[in-house]
């Protein structure tokens, strides 16, 4: 009988080498969902297939065995052997956050309270920053409302003096066992929600939730050159986590207000600045503004409509260092709308001059032509 070489673990999965461990989790998920036995009862093909993905999915999230695999192959990781469902226990930690979230039971052989050991919540808020304070950076508070430890009850949901007792429905053991197929699946337990404890005398404070919605400033910090939508992640300032669990994360989502003169790519600035006929054909300089203050910029006889003058060192500074970007200054040559009598004879005067410097050739093109082919 023929035997079917291992497929490429990122192929079975459908992701890049490069891949993320979330790319890798996200993908190991869909098909999961797909192909889980529970699903697909009576079908030996998604069985395989459902095995095939939760080999690759183990092996690419232990980061020793991604090196290992990565270098030498199938034969790097347990010598290229397939998949043992008996194993499953062997990676509680790793596939039961997954049918959690999906199947809501929890996979393998473990025991213990991880049902009700739950990360917190992340939190978001909006900073809304001027031009200049994101260009230069700015220390500032966000009202925040999240979810913190009961102080009362320390986190215990109980009422002071008080205890929660051991659940009768599970025995304290947080999931109720039953045998499906190949998998030995624990639920959570439906009485006291994977805790194994049961509080008869809540905590009057927090009703026995363990936490309470609290509202905090809390300090922030944006660096220079934080461009609009930018997030800024403080780890663990988020909601508080439930049975022991870390806290969240708080994202403060930055908004900055459109400049009326600055255009802004990256570390580098743009303007636009009017300058007269007389100031572009004789040069001269100019005062202009930048975000630090005045700037005087020497315009070049000649100058024509258009033309873009640098500025260096007066752009943004960068978010990942290397010094400030440039201020490009577009110059644009306005003609006047309205003259006076003595302007417009000036410009009469002016207009025959240059007539007499480009005085046209004694041939013009027609007669070029002629002389061509005549």
């Amino acid at each position: 009988m023929a035997t079917h070489a291992k497929r490429d673990y990122y192929e079975v999965l459908s992701v890049e080498r490069t891949a993320a461990d979330q790319d890798i989790k996200s993908a190991y998920r869909k098909l999961a969902m797909q192909f889980h036995p529970d699903r697909n009862p009576g079908n030996p093909e998604a069985e395989e297939k459902f095995k095939e993905a939760s080999e690759a999915y183990s092996v690419l999230m232990d980061s020793e065995k991604r090196a290992r695999y990565d270098r030498f192959g199938h034969a790097g990781v347990n010598g290229g052997g397939g998949f043992d469902p008996s194993n499953m226990a062997d990676f509680g930690d790793i596939f039961g956050d997954i049918f959690s979230d999906f199947f809501g039971v929890n996979v393998g052989g473990r025991g213990g309270h991880r049902g009700n050991v739950q990360r917190g919540g992340d939190e978001q808020v909006d900073l809304h920053l001027t031009f200049e304070e994101a260009a230069f950076g700015k220390k500032t508070q966000v009202k925040v409302r999240r979810y913190e430890v009961c102080e009362q009850c320390k986190g215990s949901g109980a009422a002071p003096g008080k205890g929660p007792v051991t659940c009768a429905t599970c025995g304290g053991r947080g999931q109720v066992r039953y045998q499906q197929g190949f998998f030995s699946i624990a639920r959570t337990c439906p009485t006291c929600h994977g805790a194994g404890r049961a509080i008869t005398d809540p905590c009057t404070k927090c009703k026995g939730e363990t936490r309470v919605m609290r509202e905090r400033m809390v300090d922030v910090s944006v660096p220079a050159g934080v461009e609009d939508a930018t997030k800024i992640r403080y780890q663990e300032y988020g909601d508080a986590g439930i049975g022991g669990g870390p806290p969240g994360n708080l994202y403060v989502v930055l908004h900055v207000k459109p400049h009326p003169f600055f255009e802004r790519e990256g570390k580098e600035l743009f303007c636009s600045v009017p300058i007269s006929y007389t100031q572009a054909a004789l040069g001269t300089e100019i005062t202009i503004p930048t975000l630090e203050g005045e700037h005087k910029l020497k315009i070049p006889e000649g100058t024509q409509t258009g033309t873009v003058l640098r500025v260096r060192g007066k752009g943004v500074p960068s978010l990942k260092g290397g010094g400030k970007g440039d201020l490009h200054v577009q110059l644009r040559v306005e003609t006047p709308r309205k003259l006076t009598k003595r302007q417009r004879e000036l410009l009469e005067e002016l207009g025959t001059t240059f007539a007499v410097e480009n005085k046209p050739e004694p041939h013009g093109l027609f007669e070029k032509v002629k002389d061509i082919f005549g």
